[in-house]
């Protein structure tokens, strides 16, 4: 369910303002289709239509419409109030961080003690995620700042690669290919495969399979990157798998070798995502050039773990 935030509530003040999605959208510093999707949904929510579309013209407000963006801006009003020198929230500042979920363990907990310590007058709240609740937290402007895979996100989003990555085949000592020193997709179409289940995984793998003409035996679909494990584990099929947890093992205590997959369009870049336009004195610009410069300097340490595409 969609909860109308106060950054919604800006949208739509906005637009009613400009009387156009893209100086609205240049104004709130978000793309035009993140501004479009998110009034599509404030609208869905309310029950009714906030803006009058027609084409070739500007955007005019319904009555319905010219009431809410009133009401609306008397509520921005009274929070700017309240967030200045005399107001409750007194110099008060707030960072929303997502992070993918399977880069979490490794980078979330580093991440947040650099802000922290950086940006002491700033509360920071954070959430790990998958991929669908990660792009629509930036989407819809609840989040600032994204650690993830460059998987899903339109052009409307700036990008500071941290690093690259590649994908490991993972198989039990007793396999075959546990010797190996490295793979190429070509091989490992020729074993059945333990895949993610989860959607951007699945098209991102399927398509490093497509363009090179390969056919991919999936034998199982895992919910979670240790479920993926345990069945490469316990010789299910050939886990494919970005990340490397430290041990070799899976959950239930199985060994696992790692053998990386060599071919080049197979690496996957880990970046901070941010809306394009991000003003020099907005925390969100600060933390980003805190973030490039505290996670490229452990690239060594995420380049011996690697991360899974989950």
């Amino acid at each position: 369910m969609l909860y109308i935030t106060l950054r919604h509530y800006e949208y739509v003040c906005a637009v009613a303002q400009h009387g156009s999605l893209s100086a609205a959208a240049e104004a709130v510093h978000v793309s035009q289709p993140a501004l479009s999707a998110a009034l599509s949904r404030i609208e869905d929510r309310l029950g009714h239509a906030l803006f009058l579309r027609r084409r070739g013209a500007a955007l005019a407000l319904t009555p319905q419409g010219r009431y809410f963006a009133a009401q609306a801006q008397k509520l921005l009003d009274r929070a700017k109030r309240l967030e200045g020198p005399e107001g409750a929230g007194s110099g008060q500042q707030r960072l929303m961080l997502v992070c993918f979920s399977d880069l979490a363990p490794f980078l979330l907990a580093p991440a947040l003690k650099a802000l922290r310590k950086a940006l002491p007058g700033v509360e920071i709240r954070h959430r790990a995620c998958g991929f669908e609740p990660l792009i629509t937290a930036l989407t819809e402007g609840e989040a600032d700042l994204a650690i993830t895979y460059d998987l899903g996100l339109d052009a409307g989003f700036s990008r500071v690669e941290l690093d690259r990555f590649s994908p490991h085949a993972l198989v039990p000592p007793e396999h075959p290919l546990a010797e190996r020193s490295h793979l190429s997709l070509a091989e490992v179409t020729l074993h059945p495969l333990v895949l993610s289940q989860e959607g951007l995984s699945v098209q991102h793998m399927l398509g490093l399979f497509k363009a090179q003409g390969l056919v991919p035996q999936i034998a199982h679909r895992a919910d979670s990157l240790e479920l993926l494990r345990s069945l490469t584990a316990n010789g299910e099929g050939v886990g494919i798998s970005y990340s490397l947890p430290p041990g070799g093992r899976s959950y239930d205590g199985k060994p696992l070798c790692a053998v990386r997959i060599i071919d080049q369009a197979a690496e996957e870049p880990v970046i901070l995502a941010t809306h394009t336009q991000l003003p020099d004195a907005s925390p969100a610009f600060k933390a980003r050039e805190i973030l490039r410069t505290v996670l490229n300097a452990g690239r060594s340490d995420l380049a011996q773990a690697d991360h899974h595409i989950d």
